[in-house]
């Protein structure tokens, strides 16, 4: 039957087209429809804007329908906002109903499963159809992106069964869980950002937990997301995240039996019952379990809510949280709102303009990085802006300056001994618990740093199946993950990683970096790259034989709708805050040129290099 448009032909299976504006937010204005009128075909491959409030809705099977034409209705229905899939249920037989479970997985095709065009077996034995295609990832049981590039290829087997009207074409196996395009993807599903506490080892300074770290995870965006959104936070962190973060809520905590649909009251107030794991609570931990709510339900930008309490298996309250009060009880992030945008100016000294979208001058650093007396080639700024760490201009050397003080520079903290300049140090990275980050890109030994507290004895970081060399790192606020550019003969990918830590209590700490997973899988060579958010990061780099392009990433590779920014000549450098109301600043062919809200590319100074924001 060949690929999404051209099962066009066969299916039964129409899919109506909503608009919202018209029928309201659930079909209760809409419930009766005309047998002709505002019915729209919606073709599988076609993908409406990701805002554009459309819900589409799959047809039952067509009396007399022939095996294709089953078939195509039964994908088509998997593309519906079909809560529970009752639609495409009517596709299969009884007992193929009941053990299939489309929560399992989600299977992303590039372009939709294709059918092949004949098939295997008789009318007796029943008839088999090969489902194939190219896989772009998995989502699965716990809603977590896995990027996959194999191929896939499955069976769907059909025979006859008694119907109403006589024999009737039915699927009795099916393949596991939900297969559909990757367009058809971007439109049903939704990144949401879980957030749970980050744990830090009784090896690390500090000690105990800090502030909270995004999960991303996949929803569909139409089916109850704010309900869907808490038992996924019930359910705890993904499987590659686990190791690191924590959740208040007790084991085994999940909502309340019989709880309906969560939905937030005319004050933004969102009343969550949950069940007897959690009666016996404190009100101190309850209001950490709020949190991880709150900020989880604030990514839903439509879910209206302000407020959450929390309730016990009785009904009576354990706890409420406002989202004004929850900074305070722990922040999202670890990182403070930024004060100022820096760079390297054409004096190769560290300067400073507002982080906000005022064109300003920028103005050296008080300190010495800020003088000129040490040429630099990179810095990066600690998140609350008190410190800096400089990388020389021939690139071997790593000096540590203050940003309120006048103090000596003193000796390098990192010397590197790589023979070329266009080796030696990357820019350093500032983690939010305040340690220093930086790659030696010596050809003869390569290796990552890690500067606790930015000072004292370099600690190298052992990264497991580590494949080439580390050309830049940056490591997110909450300090548990990190993002390195890799480079293996001749070309540049991104990969994340875990930032792990062991050791015990009043002992140096171990570092490693594990778990290394590909992001931005599209590009065949990155440039450069920046955290610009909770999960999320902006690249520059280019597709196999395309032009220079920038873009947002999902940490765990996805690529959200609307990710591609306006285009830029030449880009070199790029910096973005965590805090997303700041602008993104790069540096290009045109000087270091900075993006407000809504507005195009911006040149801020001709000259200058290096454009990074706190961290």
């Amino acid at each position: 039957m060949g690929a999404d448009h051209d099962r066009r032909a066969h299916r039964r299976a129409l899919r109506a087209a909503l608009l919202f504006g018209s029928c309201g937010a659930l079909l209760a204005g809409c419930a009766s429809m005309p047998d002709s009128g505002n019915l729209k075909a919606v073709d599988a491959s076609q993908r409406p804007d990701s805002q554009s409030q459309v819900r589409v809705y799959a047809m039952p099977p067509g009396e007399d329908a022939g095996p294709e034409e089953i078939v195509g209705g039964f994908l088509e229905a998997l593309t519906s906002d079909d809560p529970e899939f009752a639609m495409a249920r009517k596709y299969l037989t009884k007992e193929a109903s009941k053990s299939w479970h489309p929560d399992a997985q989600t299977t992303v095709l590039e372009s939709g499963p294709t059918t092949g065009s004949g098939s295997v077996g008789n009318s007796e034995t029943g008839l088999s159809f090969p489902l194939t295609g190219r896989k772009v990832a998995t989502v699965d049981e716990e809603h977590a992106y896995q990027l996959d590039n194999d191929a896939y290829d499955q069976i769907v087997h059909l025979s006859q069964q008694d119907g109403p009207n006589g024999k009737e074409w039915r699927i009795d196996r099916v393949p596991p869980g939900v297969v559909l395009g990757q367009s058809d993807f971007q439109r049903i599903y939704w990144s949401v950002n879980k957030y749970y506490f980050a744990t830090r080892s009784s090896g690390a300074a500090g000690g105990g937990q800090e502030g909270l770290v995004a999960d991303p995870v996949y929803i569909r965006q139409r089916i109850d997301p704010v309900t869907e959104s808490v038992k996924a936070l019930l359910d705890g962190p993904t499987t590659w995240l686990k190791q690191v973060v924590g959740t208040r809520f007790p084991t085994g905590t999940r909502l309340k039996a019989d709880t309906g649909t969560l939905a937030p009251d005319d004050q933004g107030k969102l009343t969550v019952p949950l069940n007897a794991k959690a009666d016996a609570i404190g009100q101190e931990r309850c209001t950490e379990m709020a949190a991880q709510m709150l900020f989880t339900l604030q990514d839903l930008t439509s879910s209206g809510v302000e407020e959450v309490e929390l309730q016990r298996r009785n009904g009576s309250q354990l706890c409420v949280l406002s989202k004004d009060r929850a900074e305070s009880v722990t922040a999202r992030r670890t990182a403070e709102r930024p004060g100022f945008q820096y760079l390297i100016d054409d004096k190769r000294r560290l300067v400073r303009m507002p982080a906000g979208e005022r064109k300003v001058d920028p103005q050296p650093v008080q300190g010495r990085l800020g003088s000129g007396e040490q040429p630099l080639r990179s810095a990066a700024v600690s998140r609350d802006e008190e410190r800096a760490a400089g990388v020389s201009l021939d690139g071997r050397s790593l000096y540590m300056g203050s940003l309120v003080s006048e103090g000596a520079l003193g000796k390098p903290e990192v010397r590197s001994k790589a023979k070329s300049e266009e080796d030696g140090l990357s820019t350093p990275s500032w983690d939010g618990r305040g340690d220093l980050w930086v790659a030696d890109r010596d050809r003869k030994r390569p290796r990552l740093l890690w500067l606790e507290q930015g000072a004292g004895e370099p600690l190298p970081v052992k990264i497991p199946n580590l494949d080439g060399r580390i050309e830049a790192v940056r490591v997110s606020a909450d300090g548990v993950r990190i993002a390195l550019l890799v480079k293996k003969d001749g070309k540049t990918s991104l990969r994340i990683g875990r930032v792990e830590r062991t050791g015990t209590k009043g002992e140096q700490p171990e570092i490693s970096v594990d778990g290394l997973r590909r992001a931005a899988p599209q590009m065949e060579e990155v440039t450069a790259m920046s955290w610009a958010g909770g999960s999320r990061l902006v690249v520059v780099g280019r597709e196999s034989g395309g032009v220079q392009q920038m873009r947002y990433v999902q940490c765990d590779g996805s690529v959200p709708a609307g990710a591609t920014l306006p285009g830029l000549t030449g880009v070199k450098e790029i910096a973005a805050s965590e805090d997303e109301t700041r602008p993104l600043v790069a540096h290009s062919d045109d000087g270091i040129v900075r993006l407000p809200t809504g507005a195009q590319w911006q040149t801020v100074v001709k000259e200058g290099t290096a454009p990074v924001y706190p961290g």
